[in-house]
């Protein structure tokens, strides 16, 4: 069974920073790109940033670019986020998927996708 559980969401104020991590389980994760994805409340399913299988390519949104950092650790099966210089706008539920930007919706359907860490920020 396909399992990935994020967790380090919380409360924090503008300014301040994270750490996201989602523990995966049940297929090859070191063979699959994987994603970070949210979804502010009552808003659509917003790709955050995204990091390659083979040699750790790293993208992200523009909304995030130079304040987030993806990594993935494989022999942990395990994919993090760090999310610095937070602001309100950054209040989400984070979610952990495989796939990249094209593609994360195909895995979500499939089943590679967490339930999610909110991340809250306000002053």
């Amino acid at each position: 069974e396909v399992q990935l559980v994020e967790s380090g969401g919380g409360l924090v104020q503008p300014g301040g920073s994270l750490r996201l991590s989602c523990a995966a389980s049940g297929f090859t994760f070191g063979i699959y790109g994987m994603s970070w994805v949210r979804q502010a409340p009552g808003k659509g399913l917003e790709w955050v940033s995204s990091i390659n299988s083979v040699d750790g390519s790293r993208y992200y949104a523009d909304s995030v670019k130079g304040r987030f950092t993806i990594s993935r650790d494989n022999a942990k099966n395990a994919l993090y986020l760090q999310l610095n210089s937070l602001q309100t706008e950054d209040t989400a539920m984070y979610y952990c998927a495989a796939g990249n930007e094209a593609n994360w919706y195909l895995f979500k359907v499939q089943g590679y996708w967490g339930r999610g860490t909110q991340v809250t920020v306000s002053s």
